[in-house]
C-alpha cells in the first residue's frame, strides 16, 4: 500500500492565549539616593525589559506606591530623612500587598539594626556590592507569584552567596566602574 492511500491525521491547532503574546514588562520602583547608582540600575534593568520608576527618597516613594501598583520594588536601606525601614512601614500601613515584593539593597550588612530589621521584614536583601545577576535573581523570584513570605529570622530565601555579593556593582559612588566585573 502506498502512502497516498492511507489517511492524513488532521492538522493540529494550537492556541496561545493573548496575555503571553501581549506580555507587559515588569514594573520597578527604585528607591536610592544615590542618583549614578540608581541611573545604572535603571540602564541595566531597562535593558532586560522592566520598566523602572526611580525616586531619590521615601516621600517619592510613598507618593508613587499611592498612585501605583510595581512588581518589585528595589529599596536602598540608608537614604537621608526617609530610610529603607520607615518606606517599608508606611507601605505596609498603605499597601500591605506590595511588602512581599521588596528587595532590600544595603552596603550596611555590619549593622545589627539593619540586618534585624531585614530578617523580621522577611524580604529579600543584596549586599553592597553586588553582582547584576544577583538582582536579576532577586527580581525573578519577587515577581514570579510563586513567592512564600520569608520566614522571620531568615535575611534571604535565596543562597548565602546571594546575600554577600561578590562583584563590584554599587561598589563605588562616584559614578564610574558599577558594572560587574564579569
Amino acid at each position: 500500500m502506498r502512502e497516498l492511500d492511507q489517511p492524513q491525521p488532521e492538522p493540529r491547532i494550537y492556541e496561545i492565549p493573548d496575555d503571553l503574546l501581549e506580555s507587559k514588562p515588569k514594573t520597578v520602583l527604585v528607591l536610592e539616593d544615590d542618583t549614578a547608582f540608581a541611573a545604572t540600575l535603571k540602564d541595566a534593568l531597562e535593558s532586560f525589559g522592566y520598566r523602572i520608576t526611580f525616586v531619590p527618597t521615601g516621600t517619592e516613594g510613598v507618593q508613587q506606591i499611592l498612585a501605583s501598583d510595581f512588581d518589585a520594588i528595589v529599596c536602598d536601606m540608608v537614604m537621608p530623612n526617609f530610610p529603607g525601614d520607615m518606606f517599608y512601614r508606611a507601605v505596609q500601613r498603605s499597601r500591605p500587598h506590595l511588602c512581599r515584593r521588596f528587595i532590600f539593597i544595603t552596603g550596611h550588612q555590619d549593622n545589627p539594626k539593619i540586618v534585624q530589621f531585614i530578617k523580621q521584614s522577611g524580604c529579600v536583601a543584596l549586599w553592597k556590592p553586588f553582582e547584576v545577576r544577583r538582582l536579576f535573581n532577586a527580581l525573578e523570584f519577587v515577581t514570579s507569584g510563586r513567592r512564600q513570605r520569608v520566614p522571620a529570622g531568615t535575611v534571604n530565601p535565596l543562597s548565602n552567596m546571594e546575600l554577600a555579593g561578590s562583584g563590584n556593582f554599587g561598589a563605588q559612588k562616584s559614578g564610574a566602574n558599577f558594572l560587574p566585573s564579569r
